[in-house]
């Protein structure tokens, strides 16, 4: 591997007063496998739990703060917002300056903000605490994974441990609804988890060693800078979409993301350590990686981060109800992650992500014309299948990034398609929310937005059917 490992060295004196004093280090604290596992999936869990806590207080919360139907989106969309701006340079400050220090950093960062966003009382304050989680989340989440490849060292435990850093990912988006559902007010969920992150920071200190990219790069701020510009304009765009796609501001703000797109681009084949290599996008894994993340994002979590409270609006459901009815999708996505490792061997990764796909799109298509129909029982077969299919995607989207790219970059590869994923949910909310208002009633609008996640779905199954793996370079 290209990877060193940093610990602190101390100075030994041998020879007595007469002899010059030698200085010995002492030998390097190696990784702790075990250890490091349960802490990335520890922090990866309590990100995602912090992501989806809206998903059934949606209606509270924006009540409390007094948040108009026109700016809910931003409620949901502010901690991908932050997660997708931040993953990519995040990934590449980890391989460069250290995994663990970046993790370390954002898992603090990440307690910090979230206990501080139960204290908003603004639509504006709550956004920016929800944006700055995101950006700790991205800084966790991407160095997680080259936490775990520098710590696994055979094919064996890196399988095992990415399908269980997987499973996290499914168990914390299961958890979060019911915290935040079971407890008696929105504020409190966030400060448990704000606790409960600066808890696993602290122990993180001491339990995981020090790795990094045997080469050290500077930050790519213009890139950072273009690209997370580009990525508030799309998602501005596509917020303010609802009340008209052809308005000028609409047009302004997609002509700003395309170009800043382009900037982004350009920075990026230029600077000598950028925060994506453009190399990767010749290999085909790496590809299936960043497609598989970006349709995740777009057409399940998208879809799923809004169904909830249209279910409590058309069905008068209660969030804790909401939460567990939720639970058996997420709950199942999180026991098919955990065992999907079964799979290997029997059924490639891009495989794995194209049925997942399916599934998906089979399980939403069943779902229709429930909400219309006034009955959450016609919901419980498609959110049993959709949950397979997302357990599916789960387990086999960090195998494929750690898989796409060389070891010494782990968490660029993992960087990029959390980023993709999250540029694909923050597209996906705002799309959902658009779909709904413009429908005439919700439930007719979550019978639009089903079918459009299907065929998002089916689309994405497509591209990763026919993108071939070619060999690794």
């Amino acid at each position: 591997m290209s990877d060193t490992t940093g610990s602190r060295t101390a100075e030994e004196d041998i020879g007595g007063a007469a002899g010059p004093a030698l200085a010995v280090p002492r030998p390097a604290r190696g990784p702790r496998p075990g250890v490091t596992l349960a802490l990335t999936s520890a922090a990866t869990a309590l990100a995602l739990m912090a992501y989806t806590a809206p998903m059934v207080t949606l209606a509270r919360t924006a009540a409390d703060l007094r948040t108009a139907p026109s700016a809910q989106a931003w409620l949901l969309n502010g901690a991908p917002l932050g997660l997708a701006a931040l993953l990519l340079v995040a990934g590449s400050l980890a391989d460069d300056y250290g995994r663990r220090r970046i993790f370390v950093w954002g898992t603090c960062v990440l307690g910090v903000t979230t206990a501080l966003g139960g204290l908003t009382d603004s639509t504006l304050l709550f956004t920016l605490a929800r944006v700055a989680q995101g950006a700790a989340s991205a800084a966790l989440l991407a160095s997680s994974l080259g936490l775990i490849v520098h710590a696994f060292t055979t094919s064996r435990g890196r399988l095992h441990a990415s399908g269980v850093w997987g499973a996290s990912v499914s168990g914390g988006i299961a958890a979060g609804p019911l915290l935040a559902g079971a407890l008696p007010s929105w504020r409190l969920a966030y400060a448990v988890l704000g606790g409960a992150a600066l808890i696993v920071a602290a122990l993180s200190v001491r339990g995981l060693a020090e790795s990094r990219s045997a080469h050290r790069g500077r930050p790519d701020l213009a890139g950072a800078a273009a690209f997370g510009l580009a990525l508030t304009a799309l998602v501005a765009a596509l917020t303010l979409g609802r009340e008209g796609w052809l308005r000028a501001p609409v047009l302004l703000l997609l002509a700003a993301a395309a170009l800043l797109t382009a900037a982004f681009a350009f920075v990026e084949g230029r600077v000598r350590h950028p925060m994506i290599d453009l190399t990767l996008l010749r290999r085909p894994l790496f590809l299936a990686s960043s497609v598989g993340g970006l349709f995740t994002g777009f057409a399940v979590i998208g879809l799923f981060s809004f169904l909830p409270t249209l279910l409590q609006r058309t069905l008068g459901l209660s969030p804790i109800g909401t939460a567990w009815l939720f639970f058996l999708w997420s709950g199942l996505s999180f026991v098919v992650a955990l065992f999907a490792r079964l799979l290997n061997g029997r059924l490639s990764h891009r495989h794995q992500l194209t049925l997942g796909f399916v599934l998906h799109a089979v399980g939403v298509l069943a779902m229709l014309g429930a909400l219309d129909a006034g009955s959450w029982h016609r919901l419980l077969p498609g959110l049993l299948v959709a949950g397979v299919g997302s357990g599916l995607l789960n387990a086999a989207l960090p195998l494929l990034a750690v898989d796409s790219v060389p070891a010494a970059r782990a968490a660029m590869g993992s960087g990029a398609q959390q980023s993709a994923r999250y540029i694909g949910s923050c597209a996906g909310v705002a799309l959902t929310i658009a779909l709904v208002a413009s429908a005439g009633t919700e439930a007719r609008g979550a019978d639009v937005a089903l079918v459009v996640s299907a065929a998002l779905s089916l689309l994405a199954a497509v591209v990763l059917a026919v993108l071939r793996e070619g060999k690794r370079r």
